[in-house]
C-alpha cells in the first residue's frame, strides 16, 4: 500500500469516531418524546434528560486531552469506542430514567472525547500537504452521522412502543465495528517521540514515506512552549474573546436545539407523525452536502464573509420560522425556512468555527485555547439542550420566542463577524498571533 492511501485509510478509520458523534448527538430526536412518556418526565427533568449527554460532552472535552497525552491516542480511541458501544446497549435497554441518564452520560463523555483525541490523532498522523483533507474527514463523518441517525429513526419509527429502544441500540453495531477497526491502527508517532519511543516511531513513520527528524524537532518544541505559557492572561485577551463568541454564537443559532427536536418541531406545526420524522432526514441531507460547499468555499471566499453571509441569511429564516410559529398553523414555509437555515449554518459557521478557534491562537497556547473553545460550546449547547424543551411547553414564551432569540443573535454574530472578527484566510498563523496579541 502507498505511503498516501495508508494514511488515509488511518485517518478515516479514526474519523469514524466523527460518525458516532454524529449518530449519538442526533439520534436523540427521534426518541425524546417517547422517553417523556415511557418515564413520565416533566418538562424540567425532560430537559436534563436530553442535555444529560451534553453535559457529559463537556466533561469528555475538558478531560480527554490528558491521558491522551500520559497513555496515547489509541488507547483512548479504544476506550471511546467501548464507550459509545456501552451507551448504546445502555440507554436502549434501560429501565428506568437513572440509567437512561447515566448512559446517555457516558456518551457524551464519549462524544466530547472523540471530538478531541480523533482530529489530534488525524492532524499528527498526516504530513502538511494533506493535513487538511485528513482533518476535513472527521467533521464530515460527524455530518454523515448525523443524517443516517435521521434516516435510522424514519425507518424505525414503526417498531411500536419500543421503537425508541432499536433507535438508540443501533448504534452499537458501528461502535463494535469503530473498535475492531482500530485495532488496525498504529499509535500516533508523535506521541511516541514525545515519549522517547524514537525506535517504534521511525517504524512507524518508514511506513508513511516519513523521517523521524521531521517530527521530532515540533514535538520538543511543542511541548517547552505549552508547559511555560499560561493562557488566562492579559496577552490573549483577544483570541480568547473571538474564541469565546465563536463558540457560544454557534449553539445560540439554535443548531443542537433544532437537530435534537427536529420531529417535535415539526410536530408542534401541525405535521403527521410520519412527515415529522422524514422532513429531519431532508435536513441532515442538506446538511450533509452544503457542509462539504462549505469545505471549498473557507479557503477561496474567507471566514469573515461567509460567517457574516451565514448569519444575515440565518437570521432571516429564523425570523420566518418564528412568524409561523406565532400564527400557530402549519405552513410549507416552515421547511423552507429549515433548510434555507441549515444552508446558512453549514456553508458559515458550522464550518469555520473550529479553524477559527485553531487559528487565533500562537502555537505556545494553541492546545489550550482549543480546550477553552470546545469548553465553551459544549457547555451552551448543554444549556440551550436543558432550556429548549421547557421553553416548548411554556405558555409565556413558546416556541416562536426561542426562534426570536436565534434570530437575534444571528443578528449580532453578523455584526461580530463585519465589525471584530480578523480576516485569517492566507494568513501565516505567526502574523495573525502577532495582530490579535495584546
Amino acid at each position: 500500500m502507498k505511503p498516501n492511501s495508508r494514511i488515509f485509510l488511518w485517518s478515516l478509520i479514526v474519523a469514524l469516531g466523527g460518525f458516532l458523534f454524529g449518530f449519538d448527538t442526533a439520534v436523540i430526536s427521534g426518541v425524546e418524546q417517547s422517553i417523556k412518556k415511557v418515564f413520565d418526565l416533566s418538562p424540567l427533568t425532560h430537559g436534563f434528560a436530553i442535555s444529560s449527554a451534553l453535559i457529559g460532552t463537556v466533561l469528555g472535552a475538558l478531560f480527554a486531552g490528558r491521558p491522551a497525552d500520559q497513555w496515547g491516542r489509541k488507547p483512548i480511541l479504544y476506550i471511546i469506542a467501548a464507550g459509545y458501544a456501552i451507551s448504546a446497549i445502555g440507554t436502549a435497554l434501560a429501565p428506568d430514567l437513572l440509567l437512561f441518564i447515566l448512559f446517555r452520560f457516558l456518551g457524551g463523555i464519549a462524544v466530547g472525547a472523540s471530538s478531541v483525541v480523533a482530529p489530534m490523532y488525524i492532524s499528527e498522523i498526516a504530513p502538511a500537504h494533506m493535513r487538511g483533507k485528513a482533518t476535513a474527514s472527521f467533521q464530515v463523518n460527524v455530518i454523515v452521522g448525523i443524517l443516517m441517525a435521521f434516516i435510522s429513526n424514519y425507518l424505525l419509527r414503526d417498531l411500536g412502543v419500543d421503537a425508541w429502544r432499536w433507535m438508540l441500540g443501533i448504534l452499537f453495531f458501528p461502535s463494535v465495528l469503530y473498535l475492531i477497526l482500530l485495532s488496525i491502527v498504529p499509535e500516533s508517532p508523535r506521541f511516541l517521540i514525545s515519549k522517547g519511543q524514537t525506535d517504534l516511531a521511525q517504524v512507524i513513520l518508514s511506513r508513511i514515506g516519513s523521517q523521524i527528524e521531521d517530527h521530532a524537532l515540533s514535538i520538543v518544541d511543542g511541548h517547552s512552549d505549552i508547559t511555560e505559557d499560561r493562557l488566562f492572561s492579559r496577552r490573549y485577551i483577544k483570541p480568547l474573546m473571538i474564541a469565546f463568541l465563536i463558540a457560544a454564537f454557534n449553539q445560540f443559532s439554535g443548531i443542537n436545539a433544532i437537530l435534537y427536536f427536529a420531529p417535535r418541531i415539526f410536530e408542534l406545526s401541525g405535521v403527521s407523525m410520519g412527515g415529522a420524522f422524514f422532513q429531519p432526514v431532508i435536513i441532515g441531507l442538506t446538511n450533509a452536502i452544503f457542509t462539504l460547499v462549505g469545505l471549498v468555499l473557507v479557503d477561496r471566499v474567507g471566514r469573515r464573509p461567509l460567517l457574516f453571509i451565514g448569519s444575515s441569511g440565518m437570521s432571516i429564516c429564523l425570523a420566518i420560522v418564528a412568524v409561523i410559529y406565532f400564527g400557530q398553523s402549519y405552513s410549507p414555509w416552515l421547511l423552507a425556512a429549515l433548510v434555507g437555515y441549515i444552508v446558512f449554518f453549514a456553508i458559515s459557521t458550522g464550518t469555520v468555527i473550529w479553524i477559527i478557534i485553531s487559528e487565533v491562537f500562537p502555537v505556545s497556547v494553541r492546545g489550550k485555547g482549543q480546550s477553552f473553545g470546545s469548553f465553551v460550546h459544549w457547555f451552551f449547547a448543554a444549556l440551550i439542550t436543558f432550556i429548549f424543551p421547557v421553553v416548548l411547553s411554556s405558555y409565556v414564551f413558546g416556541a416562536a420566542w426561542m426562534f426570536v432569540f436565534f434570530a437575534v443573535m444571528m443578528v449580532l454574530q453578523a455584526l461580530f463577524a463585519y465589525f471584530y472578527l480578523p480576516e485569517t484566510k492566507g494568513r501565516s498563523l505567526e502574523e495573525i498571533s502577532r495582530e490579535l496579541e495584546m
